[in-house]
């Protein structure tokens, strides 16, 4: 069976449908590296869905994050994308982990938390310097929620926003 991947585009810009952020690119091109290798990749815009604030799995009526959930867990690998701001990881980001703090008080029919088998990969747009703090501190957060985190596997982006290199 082909494995699958999630990225969540934790950019802050508002969607619109000509709007690319520089998330958006940098998740093209790690998407794009998975495919090669047969992954089936999906990817979601954060700011696309109403994410209340909280640490359940779901916050009742209007709460956009079980469906998010869902496709986090469905697929083999999560890619949490996002840009740095004031050194660090977007506000965005910080929700979207705040969400998952659920995963510490649940479990699948083995006993273990829901992302436990499941592999994590952040992806960061920003200075070198803040690329690494901002890896540290969600690769620690996603650690303690059950993913596992493969060596060497925080990836970013240096330069210019939309740039070409």
């Amino acid at each position: 069976m082909p494995l699958t991947a999630f990225a969540l585009n934790c950019t802050l810009k508002i969607p619109r449908d000509d709007d690319e952020s520089s998330t958006d690119r940098m998740l093209a091109e790690l998407t794009n590296a998975l495919a090669a290798h047969d992954v089936g990749c999906e990817t979601a815009r954060a700011l696309a869905h109403n994410i209340k604030p909280g640490v359940l799995s779901d916050l009742g009526e209007a709460d956009d994050w079980p469906k998010l959930r869902e496709k986090i867990l469905a697929a083999d690998i999560f890619i949490l994308g996002l840009p740095i701001w004031m050194g660090q990881p977007s506000s965005v980001a910080k929700r979207v982990m705040e969400r998952m703090d659920a995963f510490l008080s649940e479990t699948d029919d083995s006993g273990r938390m829901p992302a436990a088998g499941k592999v994590a990969l952040v992806a960061i747009v920003g200075n070198e310097d803040g690329a690494h703090h901002c890896h540290a501190e969600c690769y620690q957060a996603l650690n303690d929620v059950g993913f596992t985190v493969p060596a060497n596997g925080g990836v970013y982006w240096v330069g210019e926003a939309m740039g070409d290199v």
